[in-house]
Parts: C-alpha cells; structure tokens; sequence
C-alpha cells in the first residue's frame, strides 16, 4: 500500500524508489531505453540502461530547491549494484536515501547556477548521488565515498540543450554509470587530495552537504503529469480555464521558459518541454498521459503566447485571456504543498506498471534483484 508523502522520512524513500521502479518499467521499451540496454551488458551498461528506462518518460519524481530527478541516477545505481552483489532491498534503500541526499546536496547549492549555465543538474549532481549510492551499498566509508564523489565530479556531464531528445535521458544514464564506476575506482585504491570534493564543485558554484538540513525527500514531488515539471502548473491552469476558444496568455517564471523552451514541437519528447502546446492540449483534451506523448496531437498551440515574469514563484504560472485572469496556480498536484492521496499514487504505479511491483519493495530481506526481475529490468 502506497501512502501519500508518509508521516516517516523512510517511507518517503520507499514511495519515490517505488514510482521510480514504475516509470522504469513502463520507460524500458522507450527507444532511448532500448538503445542503452543495447550497448553492453556489463554492470556499468547495465546502471545506464536502467536509469536511462526510469527517466524516459520523464515521469519520475523531481525535488525542485535543486530541480533535479534525485531519484534518476541513485535508484538505479543502488538496486543495480546491490543485486550484482547479492544483497537485499533494504541494503539497497539505504543506499539509495543516502545518495538521494548527497545528491540534493550538490543540487541545491548549485541552483540556478547550472540552470543558467545551459546544464542539466540532474545529470551533473546526477553522478555524485551514483557515486554516494554505489559507495553505501558496497560498505565504503567516508574517506572512499568521499574520494568517489570527487572523481565522479571528473566525469559529470548534461546539457539543457538534449532537453526533447533522447540525450535527456541518456544523460541520466550516463552520470548513474559514472557514479558507480567512481566508487570501483576509489574501491580500487583511486586518491585525490582530501579537499578535492570542494574544489572540484567550486565551478558549479556549489559545496557539498550543509550539516543539519532538513532531508531533501521530505520536499520531493511525484509526479501527477509524464512531461517536464515547469509546466504542471501551467497544465492545472489550463484545465482550471477550459473551455476557452480564445487566444490566451501563460506567464510563467524564467526559470521554467529556460527549462520548457520548444514552441512547435516535432514530436512526443519535444512535446513535453512545449509550454504552448501542453496548454493548448489541456485546453482542449484534458491532462496528458503517457500515451498522449506517442505523437503531436492536432491542438492550436499557435493561440498560446507564452510571457515571463521574474516575480513569479519558479513554478507559478498565470493564464490571461484578454484581460482578464482566468487562472492561476502556485504549485501543482504531486508537491510536497499537494501530494497525491494513496488511491492516486496507487493508481500511477498500476498505469505505468500493472500489478507487477506491489508489494516489491515491502520486505527489507528481499534480494534486491528480485526487485529488478520483477521491474523487467534484470
């Protein structure tokens, strides 16, 4: 059973881990997905492949102090790795819930500097989380987990520009791999000098973990729409309005401009980084599903002008026909603010994945690599 958000820190941890596991199964048939399993089946190709299937869809769990997918490379890295080394689920969320914070970590000190910068921060703090994760999971301390997030910072890489390709996802992929291949180096006698963590984030503006913060999973979002998560408000605004006929105006933050910045998209991963078109098809069609990303829908995006306002909160968007206001939201469904109720979080997870995860992640002493059988992807 599925709890929305849930009153402990652990059962945050296993709900994200869980919507993960279920984008990753519907996502492994997605054709980036099935390219990066393609590519080898080593341990390495093996972390890519998943993390690239669990972000696909771009449907996974987001955490917006850092705007990142803390879930995309840490998930993988963690279940990958303890399966490959016999050990069980609870080992693997664990491990998990410690790279998830080492990651937020970065995420967040970076923010919006990476964002302004045209890089992807899930992917650049991406490989320190792996890093962190694959450290846990293989009982490495703080000297080695250190020393393999600083070498995963070597190899950390994502541009803005891949958003509505392929690339988006690979990427992700591509940082959990050079996560857990940072935490064999340092496992295989790999050094670097003791403030190497600090000086090599020092160009991305950031630090590494601030004792005492507040767990980053405890502001985590899950995600109630499969398309980038700057433009959910402007979704929910849009199915606040309808019926609207009329040419319409959606302000939004910069921020989210930068992130969704395709007008005219050419096809499905296009579409979800299209704020005038998810307005126009929520105007006309209602929230979009999964499947409505298969191809661009026949909407009239061409009556949405999208404007920004630096005023706004980063997810706050504002729809104006005419004059006149016609909606407004702060934050949508899915956020910490208005998390998904059980029967809606259960839902998501039977859509994306039928019956195949319940109970998956429920006993601790379960082998990890049941969990990826049962996911499709062992």
């Amino acid at each position: 059973m599925l709890h929305p958000g849930g009153v402990h820190d652990e059962e945050r941890y296993r709900v994200a881990m869980l919507d993960w596991l279920a984008c990753a199964t519907r996502g492994r048939s997605e054709r980036a997905a099935v390219a990066a399993a393609r590519a080898g089946d080593g341990l390495l190709d093996r972390v890519a492949a998943a993390a690239t299937a669990g972000h696909v869809l771009d449907f996974d769990d987001t955490w917006t102090p850092g705007l990142a997918h803390l879930s995309a490379p840490t998930a993988p890295a963690a279940l990958v790795l303890a399966a490959d080394a016999g050990l069980t689920v609870g080992v693997a969320l664990r491990a998990y819930a410690t790279g998830f914070e080492a990651m937020a970590a970065l995420a967040r000190a970076s923010h919006p500097s990476l964002y302004d910068a045209g890089r992807h921060p899930t992917a650049v703090s991406g490989a320190v989380g792996a890093a962190v994760a694959a450290a846990t999971v293989l009982g490495f301390g703080e000297e080695i987990a250190d020393t393999a997030a600083a070498l995963a910072l070597l190899g950390a890489g994502g541009q803005l520009a891949a958003f509505g390709t392929d690339g988006k996802s690979l990427q992700v992929g591509m940082a959990a791999s050079t996560g857990v291949q940072a935490a064999l180096l340092a496992a295989g006698g790999a050094r670097v000098p003791e403030d190497a963590l600090d000086r090599f984030a020092t160009p991305l503006g950031a630090r590494w973990a601030t004792p005492g913060a507040e767990p980053a999973v405890r502001r985590n979002w899950i995600k109630a729409y499969p398309c980038c998560l700057q433009t959910h408000t402007s979704i929910e605004a849009a199915l606040i309005a309808r019926p609207i006929e009329r040419p319409v105006t959606l302000t939004v933050h910069p921020l989210a401009r930068a992130a969704a910045a395709v007008d005219l998209p050419q096809n499905g991963l296009e579409a979800k980084f299209s704020l005038p078109y998810l307005v126009a098809f929520a105007l006309e069609r209602g929230a979009p599903n999964v499947d409505d990303f298969a191809a661009v829908a026949p909407v009239r995006s061409s009556r949405i002008a999208v404007a920004v306002d630096a005023n706004l909160g980063e997810q706050e968007a504002v729809l104006h026909a005419g004059d006149a206001e016609v909606a407004r939201v702060e934050v949508a469904l899915g956020s910490p603010q208005r998390p998904m109720n059980a029967e809606q979080l259960a839902h998501k997870v039977h859509e994306l994945a039928g019956d195949q995860l319940d109970g998956v992640l429920d006993d601790p002493d379960r082998p990890a690599a049941e969990v990826l059988e049962a996911a499709g992807l062992q």
